[in-house]
């Protein structure tokens, strides 16, 4: 951000949000749009830049992947007429990191890419520290922190050193396993990209699903016939009615009741496989299809693991695709007090409003956080919009009512000075 004040000198905005991934962007550039004063904070695109492996492709299609302005005028489509990059399906993820700074420097193009060391509430507003000493004050803040904090390591694998085992989202270069055996375990999308991309990087590789993998069909949305699309309509997240539902009517979810949501994301948390990774892990990488680790040591600087079908494997790495789990304790910027005041279920998934709001006036939680409250739209880049939009309409009503209290307390306060009341 240009012109940043001196460290230690405070601010204030109408709001902040922390990350800069697509869903603090698409919030932003929605709060930008309303005329308010608003602070991003985050390094750009880190989880896409940083956390995802070079050659990963998108599951999303170009067209259910836009981040969301006022207007729609920063769209994938518009970027891809004015770049190299061509419509296409899968969608590379250096093509999409390129779309997003390109939406960044157009409609938000003063991120701070300071991380935020402390929240804490203050007074009916936010005192946010930058790890850089900086202070910053906010009528509302926006919590849009991505996957990392919430990366999912399972017993006993979380009690293994973290040189041997990792969580896939630490991994960005597959290189450094070349001639290495390296284990991946979970049977999901990540789990078989990753597998496809160690191979072709050089890796011995060994898959270890719990489950038999669930290939996905062939994505054909671009050769529909009529009769198809009438039974399945197309959707940003796969084809069919209830995806369409979660598409053009993204808050609904939202007023299902607890068990009912639990069962949907169930339903939906059922690990699947593109179809086109299916030639490039079979008959390539090892796969225990229906089997878990029984038992894993570590011997001599490699991790010796014993699979539930009774094979050995002696292992220069791990890599838990395991997926992510909302828990709010992880986010260690929320300070103890401010963290009590937020209301959780018995999993330590905030209670959020319609408005994305959580139980703590003015803050707000978008992305993988708000999922298992708003359901699997939010899952995708494809819910940034609905999201952006909700928030910022619910950010410029609590400045509306700021704005006309304001006045009537002065009023009130001159009349009590007239009248001599203290």
């Amino acid at each position: 951000m240009p012109n940043s004040p001196p460290s230690g000198f405070s601010v204030n905005y109408d709001a902040v949000v922390v990350g800069a991934g697509p869903y603090g962007l698409s919030t932003a550039a929605h709060l930008l749009g309303r005329g308010m004063t608003v602070a991003v904070f985050g390094k750009t695109l880190e989880l896409w830049r940083r956390h995802m492996p070079e050659g990963m492709l998108l599951r999303s299609h170009w067209w259910a992947s836009n981040l969301s302005d006022p207007g729609g005028r920063y769209e994938f489509a518009r970027f891809l007429s004015e770049s190299a990059h061509r419509k296409g399906y899968p969608v590379p993820r250096g093509a999409f990191i390129e779309y997003a700074c390109w939406f960044q420097q157009r409609a938000v193009p003063n991120v701070d890419e300071t991380y935020v060391a402390s929240i804490e509430r203050e007074d009916g507003r936010f005192l946010l520290t930058l790890q850089d000493g900086r202070k910053v004050r906010s009528a509302a803040v926006v919590m849009a922190v991505g996957l990392c904090p919430y990366a999912y390591r399972p017993e006993p694998f979380d009690r293994m050193p973290a040189e041997l085992v990792s969580h896939s989202c630490e991994h960005n270069d597959l290189g450094r396993f070349q001639g290495k055996r390296v284990i991946v375990i979970g049977g999901g999308q990540s789990a078989i990209e990753y597998a496809a991309l160690l191979h072709e990087a050089g890796a011995s590789v060994h898959v270890v699903s719990r489950r038999p993998i669930l290939w996905l069909t062939r994505d054909r949305a671009d050769e529909r016939t009529l009769l198809e699309r009438i039974l399945a309509p197309t959707a940003s997240i796969g084809p069919g009615w209830i995806n369409w539902v979660l598409d053009h009517m993204p808050y609904l979810f939202h007023r299902l009741s607890a068990d009912a949501k639990s069962r949907a994301l169930r339903a939906y948390y059922t690990a699947t496989a593109s179809q086109w990774l299916k030639d490039r892990v079979i008959g390539k990488a090892v796969l225990h299809e229906g089997h878990t680790v029984a038992k894993m040591d570590v011997v001599d600087g490699k991790v010796e693991a014993t699979i539930s079908d009774g094979e050995r494997v002696s292992a220069d790495h791990v890599i838990l695709a395991t997926g992510y789990k909302v828990d709010l304790g992880r986010l260690s910027m929320l300070h103890p007090l401010l963290l009590a005041d937020i209301k959780t279920d018995a999993s330590s998934v905030p209670v959020l409003s319609r408005w994305f709001e959580s139980s703590v006036p003015e803050l707000y939680f978008v992305g993988l956080t708000a999922l298992p409250t708003f359901g699997p739209l939010y899952r995708f880049v494809a819910g940034c919009g609905a999201a952006a939009r909700r928030v910022a309409s619910a950010v410029a009503r609590h400045r509306r009512a700021r704005l006309t209290l304001l006045p009537r307390l002065g009023r009130d306060l001159s009349i009590g000075s007239v009248s001599g009341v203290d």
